[in-house]
């Protein structure tokens, strides 16, 4: 498949499949939307939660919601039964929210039969579908092995060096307010406003309802912000979760060259001696 998207009804015809594995990866802190909130555990059957906040962020790392070491990825995916002939499905609680960002790190460590389930579980109960009260639980240890993909995901130097470059769009997924300075970074103490140069599209934009544009509204969107489909997009927002989200659609709508930049707002609008607009 080269539509990084599966729909609910191609799930359901697939959910007995031995090699698929249904990762749940919602996160208990939502910020940037207003967080759909359940008052007991949904879970769409057979699914297993892939603790986004406890395994596969580097808690090593002072920079908030670093992406984890190849190691660290190694051992949460294996524990999760992940092997090399897995088909994996990811979905999260709110729609699309936190899912991409699970699915971008197991591209970035070089899996790529990892899937997005479109609208997610809100999408999935609307549907009138099965759920559970609890996750399922790994039956085997996997054998998936992270590789990192170093293009995949850049740090602060990398943007510094690339501010103006031609042939590097880098684009926020943060709000309007947040990236024009007129609303308060939700972070005490963080800098307001933007990387110069850089293009605004809030990850609102590219969503319908829990579930993602189609194709001809993700390819009207991207072009009416201007970006090159020659150049490679570089991709940030609060703490580098909503930035996947633009990735994720990105990659929808056909352009593939994305990029990660893992640091995002909170490195880049929290060191004083970087420039902002």
């Amino acid at each position: 498949m080269n539509n990084p998207l599966v729909t609910t009804d191609w799930l359901a015809l697939h959910l007995d499949d031995p090699e698929l594995v249904l990762l749940d990866a919602s996160m208990e802190i939502v910020l940037g939307k207003e967080p759909l909130v359940y008052d007991e555990l949904f879970v769409i059957p057979g699914a297993l939660s892939c603790q986004m906040d406890k395994l596969f962020f580097d808690h090593r790392s002072s920079q908030t919601h670093a992406m984890p070491t190849a190691e660290q990825f190694t051992d949460a995916a294996q524990s999760l039964g992940i092997t090399n002939n897995s088909t994996v499905v990811i979905y999260d609680n709110q729609g699309i929210y936190s899912a991409p960002r699970a699915w971008w790190t197991f591209k970035t460590m070089g899996f790529d039969k990892v899937f997005v389930l479109d609208g997610g579980l809100p999408q999935w109960q609307a549907e009138g579908r099965d759920t559970v009260r609890q996750f399922s639980s790994a039956t085997h240890s996997g054998d998936i092995k992270g590789r990192l993909q170093q293009h995949k995901m850049c740090d602060t130097e990398f943007v510094l060096t690339h501010l103006g470059h031609a042939n590097v769009d880098v684009i926020d997924a943060r709000a309007a307010g947040r990236f024009n300075g007129t609303s308060p970074e939700p972070r005490v103490g963080m800098r307001s406003g933007h990387i110069p140069g850089s293009l605004n599209l809030p990850f609102a934009q590219v969503l319908n309802g829990f579930k993602m544009k189609s194709i001809r509204e993700l390819h009207t969107i991207f072009a009416t912000l201007d970006t090159s489909n020659n150049a490679q997009r570089v991709f940030s927002c609060g703490s580098g979760i909503t930035a996947c989200i633009l990735i994720l659609a990105s990659y929808v709508a056909g352009h593939h060259q994305a990029v990660l930049y893992d640091g995002s707002w909170a490195v880049w609008g929290g060191d004083a001696a970087l420039p902002i607009e």
